[in-house]
């Protein structure tokens, strides 16, 4: 239970906190901005069952894969518009927060990233 409370408190709180701190007086755009990465959860509907407990996300949804990650890196690092820039922050924190959530299922084995 603490796992996903900390899961989910990753998911939608601390990206509000992190809104905030970048930039006080629109953090609730960038908040905005920060809850729609989770579109990239749509990928989720392709597989069979949608949702599994058990299952690590990170390399195993379309959009949760490491060439993902390298593609929103290399957005994140290479647009200069702001907005987008929090976006593809807000991608790779989404990668983050789901792994540590695979890792703490599977008793911090490293070996379930590969």
């Amino acid at each position: 239970m603490f796992q996903n409370f900390v899961h989910y408190f990753l998911h939608f709180g601390f990206i509000a906190l992190f809104a905030y701190l970048f930039d006080k007086k629109n953090w609730k755009k960038y908040y905005f901005v920060l809850l729609t990465t989770m579109i990239i959860d749509v990928d989720h509907l392709w597989a069979t069952p949608i949702f599994d407990p058990n299952r690590c996300s990170i390399n195993f949804h379309t959009f949760h894969t490491y060439i993902a990650v390298g593609v929103y890196l290399a957005l994140l690092l290479l647009i200069k518009n702001k907005t987008a820039k929090i976006f593809f922050f807000g991608l790779l924190f989404h990668l983050v927060t789901d792994a540590i959530d695979c890792l703490w299922t599977n008793a911090w084995d490293l070996k379930v990233l590969l």
